[in-house]
C-alpha cells in the first residue's frame, strides 16, 4: 500500500474512530494537473445514543418502537435486525497537491452521509462507478485490515530490515600494510 493511501486511510481513522470503522470501499486515486485526488466510502458503527429518559425493562426503548399517535407498537421480529444493524455512511476524499507552489499540501474532508443498513453501502459504491464512467472496482477493506493497515502505519519502524540494507557484492579489497 502506497503512503498516501496509508495516510488517507490513517485520517479516517482519526476522524471516525478505528474501532468504529466496519468497511472501507476505496476507490483509485486519480492524478490531474500535479494534484492527486482520492474517495473513499466508510461504513461506520455508529455510537449508541444517550437514552433520552429511563424505561422500564418491559418497556420497548424508542428507537425499537413505532409511534402511532399517544401509544407505541413494537417493530416486527424481522425488521428489528435491520435497526440494530444500521451504519453511518461516510464519504472520505483527499487532495494532495504534488506540484506548483502548493506543493504538498495535503486536505482531507470526512462527511457522513447516511444512517442505513450496510447492504446500502453496494448501492453507494455502484452510484460512484456509474457516475464515474469507468469500469473499475474499489478496494474493500475489512474491519479488521482497516485496523492493521492504520496500526501498522503508525507503529514505530523497527529499522531497516534485511532487503532495505544495502551489501557490497564482491570481495573487498584492504589496504596493505607497508
Amino acid at each position: 500500500m502506497i503512503e498516501t493511501t496509508e495516510r488517507f486511510l490513517r485520517e479516517i481513522a482519526d476522524r471516525i474512530g478505528l474501532s468504529a470503522v466496519d468497511e472501507v470501499r476505496l476507490f483509485p486515486p486519480l492524478r490531474q494537473s500535479g494534484v492527486e485526488t482520492g474517495v473513499a466510502v466508510v461504513a461506520a458503527i455508529p455510537l449508541p445514543p444517550e437514552p433520552q429518559h429511563p424505561h422500564e425493562p418491559d418497556e420497548p426503548p424508542e428507537a425499537l418502537s413505532e409511534s402511532a399517535g399517544d401509544e407505541f407498537l413494537p417493530i416486527e421480529e424481522e425488521d428489528r435486525e435491520i435497526i440494530v444493524h444500521r451504519h453511518t455512511v461516510f464519504t472520505a476524499r483527499y487532495r494532495h497537491t504534488l506540484k506548483g507552489p502548493d506543493r504538498g499540501k495535503w486536505e482531507v474532508d470526512v462527511r457522513a452521509e447516511a444512517d442505513a443498513p450496510l447492504v446500502t453501502l453496494d448501492q453507494v459504491v455502484r452510484g460512484v462507478m456509474k457516475r464515474a464512467g469507468e469500469p473499475f472496482e474499489p478496494e474493500k477493506i475489512s474491519a479488521s485490515a482497516f485496523k492493521t493497515i492504520v496500526e501498522a502505519a503508525l507503529a514505530p519502524s523497527a529499522g531497516p530490515s534485511a532487503n532495505q540494507i544495502s551489501r557490497p557484492v564482491g570481495r573487498l579489497s584492504s589496504p596493505r600494510a607497508g
